[in-house]
Order: C-alpha cells, then sequence, then structure tokens
C-alpha cells in the first residue's frame, strides 16, 4: 500500500508550483492588486452617486486587499 503524502508534502509541492507559476508572470500579482484597488475606487463612487450607504463601500476592503497583494506581487516579483 502506499504512502499518503503528508500535507508538508502537499503544501511544499503547492508552493513550489506557485512559485514556478508567478517566475513568469512577475506582473500578475501588483496589476490584480491594482485593479482591486480601482474597483473599489469605482465602488466608493458609485455609492457616492447613488445613495448606498455601509457595507462594502463605507469598510473600503478592496483598496486593503488590493493594496496588500499589490505589495506582495512587487515582493515576489524581487525576489524572484
Amino acid at each position: 500500500m502506499p504512502r499518503r503524502p503528508s500535507w508538508r508534502d502537499r503544501l511544499n509541492r503547492w508552493s513550489d508550483q506557485v512559485g514556478e507559476f508567478l517566475a513568469y508572470r512577475k506582473g500578475l500579482l501588483p496589476m490584480v492588486g491594482l485593479a482591486l484597488i480601482a474597483l473599489d475606487g469605482v465602488l466608493s463612487v458609485l455609492g457616492l452617486l447613488l445613495g448606498w450607504q455601509g457595507g462594502l463601500f463605507a469598510a473600503h476592503c478592496l483598496l486593503g486587499l488590493g493594496t496588500f497583494i499589490a505589495i506582495l506581487g512587487f515582493l515576489l516579483a524581487w525576489a524572484l
């Protein structure tokens, strides 16, 4: 009976695959982050124009997530 790979082996294999994928697409994460920041701006303007209150519009969740992903993308592109 073959041994089932441990969670460490699976995590290691997954991180290798993600690293190889991002090594050839260095600008992907920063572009996704900038797109999320732009989407947050569009949603904020729509919220002001249409009078939507609270929720996603007031919290600016996409702004924080986009900033985090963009910075992480720049750091990974520099490291790879």
